[in-house]
């Protein structure tokens, strides 16, 4: 029987893979500080002042939450998943849904180092509003997001490529260790996390103030 070409990336040792995944996360984390905040005028302003104390103490709990986030993340969206494939019919262990969903992540770092690449090198000057605005391939970037009310950037970032690739990685992950679900895969994705995803938006909408 052929090896799947997605055997390497789900079924990768869990522990080494999460491990693997928040150093990677602190790595990209650290490039943005040093190559994108450190150039804001409004960071260097409050370095001069001495008010950045809190800013710190920001980016300290940043990087010392990023396992609990994941955790919590992975738990969320690998529960979702395993209740969607039980509403289809097909049994699918959690570990396994674990794994998929963990493997999945992976695609959100290549947005994040596209931001760092385009305000390293092309926008070297941003605001703090450009660079909150930023994500490349978004449905924000079809906009001019200095027209548009806030509460819109965070569900206009969210809706973008990255997004679109996420889904098909878990749709992938699902065919991969039960074969015989083939495109009933993406109509587990699409009703499960995608529709999870969509309810969160909108109470996002309603709460955000």
């Amino acid at each position: 029987m052929q090896a799947s070409p997605w055997q390497g990336l789900f079924e990768a040792d869990k522990r080494l893979f999460f491990v693997a995944i928040c150093l990677l996360t602190f790595l990209v984390l650290l490039l943005k500080k040093s190559f994108i905040e450190s150039e804001i005028a409004a960071f260097e302003i409050m370095e001069a002042q001495g008010r950045n104390q809190a800013f710190h103490l920001t980016n300290f709990i940043q990087y010392v939450t990023i396992p609990f986030f994941y955790a919590w993340k992975f738990l969320l969206i690998a529960f979702v998943l395993w209740t969607g494939c039980f509403m289809f019919g097909h049994k699918f262990s959690f570990g396994n849904t674990w794994s998929v969903v963990m493997a999945s992540e992976l695609v959100f770092f290549i947005p994040e180092l596209l931001k760092i690449g385009w305000f390293t090198f092309f926008e070297t000057d941003p605001s703090i509003w450009e660079v909150k605005a930023f994500y490349p391939f978004s449905l924000l970037q079809l906009t001019d997001w200095t027209q548009i009310d806030e509460r819109y950037y965070y569900p206009l970032k969210t809706l973008n490529l990255f997004e679109l690739a996420y889904w098909f990685l878990l749709a992938k992950g699902i065919q991969h260790f039960t074969p015989k679900i083939k495109n009933r895969a993406y109509l587990i994705v699409m009703g499960s996390y995608v529709v999870g995803l969509m309810l969160w938006l909108l109470f996002f909408l309603i709460v955000f103030k």
